[in-house]
């Protein structure tokens, strides 16, 4: 299907140019870089893009390819309402949803998709995808924050997709979310009766530890630190001022989790002036710039239990790296 020429979309107040501001400068004071900062301009989306065609499993594996797809096929068989909406938190490039929407297609059935980002540019990537698959009629593009937006479930009703079932896609996110911080918000969007699909980044083998040693190199490499690193060189910070370190950490909230986390390591002070203020880095200082966590499947059910949420069925890669989790909210 040809891209149309003019593409509408809705921008929650969360993503205003004055909230981003704020965010982005309280993201470098307290030394802890918001993750939507990486996939706000073209360029960092290209450079994220790359980086997910060359290292994700989700597009490398075809055992990861497999488990995609047969819990996609275990979804629409399960579905039977004639008109059903997927809504992509965390759209990226659209290809999962895609082939979702792909296999919910019925004689009769009326197909709505939503793919919602923090960025116009991540938005429209989607977009562009699922247009092979839909028309742009049935498309309705949605910018916000995920942990800002409070009222997100009445904005993503659509009159058009009005009485659809509702199906939410959370494709790679959960890792770069704290789950204390992400897993409240998915509960509140969720009602009785909708489904998420919910994947998370996987530690193999049975020691966890060893487990999330074994997959940094998907972390610490070239295409990485590159997409990493231009938001920081596009604030002022020079590749020169320190170096870009990868580790593994505990979760800070205390759980059992690990995760993959990049700091940049000050070797010289740099200042960065963002809206007439004033943010210094001295020697020694760090600034977070990104974080992973890594799941096994017993500490997906474990997390997502407290906040009324029960996963109904898996299906976890032959690597072990990557599980796809189906998740409802049980009726009371």
């Amino acid at each position: 299907m040809a891209i149309p020429d003019i593409a509408s979309i809705q921008i929650h107040s969360s993503q205003y140019p004055a909230a981003v501001r704020r965010a982005l400068v309280e993201s470098l004071r307290s030394r802890q870089m918001n993750h939507k900062f990486h996939y706000e301009s073209p360029k960092q989306v290209g450079r994220w893009l790359a980086l997910h065609e060359a290292y994700s499993p989700a597009r490398r594996d075809p055992a990861c390819l497999t488990a995609y797809e047969e819990a996609f096929a275990a979804l629409a068989a399960a579905v039977a309402a004639p008109r059903v909406q997927v809504v992509g938190l965390g759209c990226g490039g659209g290809w999962k949803d895609a082939a979702l929407l792909r296999q919910l297609r019925a004689p009769g059935r009326e197909r709505f998709y939503t793919p919602l980002d923090v960025s116009p540019a991540m938005v429209l990537e989607g977009w562009t995808t699922v247009l092979a698959e839909l028309p742009a009629s049935r498309c309705f593009p949605f910018v916000c924050d995920l942990v800002l937006a409070g009222d997100l479930r009445g904005a993503l009703v659509e009159p058009s997709a009005a009485g659809a079932e509702r199906i939410y896609t959370f494709f790679g996110m959960a890792p770069n979310f704290e789950p204390g911080v992400i897993l409240p918000r998915l509960a509140a969007l969720l009602e009785p009766g909708d489904w998420l699909l919910f994947s998370a980044n996987l530690a193999p083998g049975d020691d966890y530890a060893a487990g999330v040693r074994r997959v940094a190199p998907q972390y610490d490499n070239a295409p990485t630190r590159d997409w990493l690193m231009t938001l920081p060189i596009d604030l002022g910070i020079e590749r020169e001022d320190g170096s870009l370190r990868f580790e593994v950490e505990a979760d800070p909230a205390g759980s059992e989790l690990l995760r993959l986390a990049a700091y940049f390591d000050f070797a010289q002070s740099r200042e960065l002036v963002l809206d007439g203020e004033s943010i210094r880095f001295c020697q020694g200082d760090r600034l977070r710039l990104f974080f992973s966590y890594r799941h096994t499947p017993a500490r997906v059910h474990a997390a997502l239990e407290p906040f009324g949420l029960r996963v109904v069925s898996e299906w976890i890669a032959a690597s072990g790296e990557e599980g796809v989790f189906l998740v409802r909210r049980p009726a009371v």
